[in-house]
């Protein structure tokens, strides 16, 4: 997200996250934005900053600046980075920390279990030069090589049409859906009827027994 008006709409659906993009080569840039427009968001909604191999003390920095509740790092950020990044809050409440993973069919699963300590959740997005944003899918059934614990966002260009069989996953370590490049009328600015659509469909889910 990054247009004022945008962010307000999207506030109104409640989602539970909301995202801004902090690395400059995104046609999602938000580094002009007025952290009042943050500021403003409800405090259920968690303000999650997305970073590509920053320097620890710069996502301190952004965080501080921007409020923000929790960190996606999508980057080769390594162990000791995210490590780094937590110890800026010594002594303070520190942001949630998402370390993304780019997958294809060659991702080797087991390279997540020296983060289970240093992440709060990981995700899953589809590889890409661009660190995300590629408006593709990856296959899902590759999940099935993740063994570890940590619960997981999804990622990775999904849209209304993979609605259903995003229904039919059964991983009790799914946390949440990325929704993201598949509702944008334009870079950063989102469809908000459609995700009003898609975001109603998914709460009703969750609500059956």
């Amino acid at each position: 997200m990054r247009e004022a008006g945008n962010i307000s709409e999207l506030a109104e659906l409640a989602p539970d996250y909301m995202g801004f993009i902090f690395y400059e080569a995104s046609p999602r840039f938000a580094g002009a934005m007025q952290p009042q427009i943050l500021a403003s968001l409800p405090a259920a909604i968690a303000r999650t900053g997305v970073f590509v191999n920053t320097p620890p003390a710069r996502v301190a920095d952004a965080v501080t600046h921007y409020g923000l509740d929790a960190v996606q790092l999508h980057g080769s950020e390594s162990p000791a980075d995210c490590a780094a990044i937590a110890a800026c809050f010594t002594g303070r409440p520190r942001p949630e920390l998402i370390k993304a993973f780019g997958v294809d069919p060659g991702f080797d699963f087991s390279q997540t279990a020296a983060y289970e300590n240093v992440a709060d959740y990981f995700l899953f997005d589809t590889r890409s030069p661009a660190h995300g944003g590629s408006g593709k899918t990856f296959d899902w059934n590759l999940l099935a090589g993740y063994k570890g614990s940590k619960a997981f966002f999804l990622s990775g260009g999904i849209g209304p049409e993979h609605l259903a069989n995003l229904l039919r996953l059964d991983d009790s370590r799914l946390y949440a859906v990325d929704l993201n490049s598949r509702f944008e009328l334009a870079p950063a600015l989102k469809d908000i009827a459609e995700l009003a659509t898609t975001i109603n469909t998914l709460r009703g889910n969750a609500a059956q027994p």
